[in-house]
């Protein structure tokens, strides 16, 4: 708003006090909304002009049809307060589950940029696929995507060691909602993962892993509730989602 004046005129004419689109989710005072960018074409262009503002990468601002976007608000008595966004292709040959992510400069190290990211793969999990940010990621994003691999990878490994001897590295893609690549390439970064004749083998340092897991909860980062998710998937693929039971993965 160029003045007070113009913020308070427009106070009193709108009466919208929450983003267009559907509540997808809420745990407390945090809420996401799922808003299709062409229904709703002026607000999802408005709120990648904003992102402009903030990321030096961001090109795309027009052309936003294509696009789903999940708002992270904050809510209290007075209303809904937005916090952030990302969004993510509607039909994505590549398989990306985001294309960009936005947190408000005065909302940063709250942790919401990944509990954002954690949002993005338990709606990959619900749709039965493996998801992964576009490519190439700028530096920061890279850091923060390694940081959240890393612990989703751990936690896994952590949880599946206790009932198995065995890990393969599709049991922890589909536990987990990341692609092979992202997780081996976690693996491959931390030395997990050993060449041993003509194949690979995961070696699992649980000294570290428990370390690094007990450090993070230390922290008590905020995490998603997967039962809060009230959501169906955009697209309905042709295939048959399996629940496995923990105790039935070859580890």
């Amino acid at each position: 708003m160029k003045s007070s004046y113009t913020y308070t005129r427009h106070c009193q004419k709108c009466t919208l006090r929450h983003p267009p689109g559907d509540e997808i989710y809420r745990d407390g005072s945090i809420s996401v909304f799922e808003v299709d960018g062409r229904k709703n074409k002026i607000y999802c262009q408005n709120l990648c002009l904003m992102g402009k503002m903030f990321l030096d990468t961001k090109t795309l601002y027009y052309d936003v049809e294509p696009f789903l976007f999940y708002i992270l608000c904050e809510y209290d008595a007075r209303g809904y307060h937005f916090a952030g966004y990302y969004s993510k292709e509607k039909r994505s040959v590549q398989g990306y589950n985001l294309s960009c992510i936005m947190i408000l400069p005065s909302k940063q190290r709250e942790g919401y940029g990944k509990l954002l990211i954690e949002f993005s793969y338990l709606l990959s999990k619900k749709e039965g696929v493996s998801g992964s940010p576009e490519k190439p990621l700028s530096d920061f994003g890279l850091l923060s995507y390694r940081s959240y691999w890393r612990r989703a990878v751990y936690e896994i490994l952590l949880h599946v060691g206790e009932r198995a001897r065995v890990v393969t590295i599709d049991a922890v893609s589909r536990k987990t909602g990341m692609t092979v690549d992202d997780v081996i390439s976690t693996l491959q970064t931390d030395g997990m993962l050993q060449r041993k004749g003509v194949s690979y083998a995961i070696v699992v340092d649980k000294a570290r892993i428990e370390r690094f897991v007990e450090l993070a909860r230390e922290k008590a980062p905020r995490r998603i509730d997967s039962s809060k998710l009230r959501w169906a998937p955009f697209l309905t693929k042709n295939t048959t989602v399996v629940q496995e039971d923990d105790g039935d993965i070859s580890v």
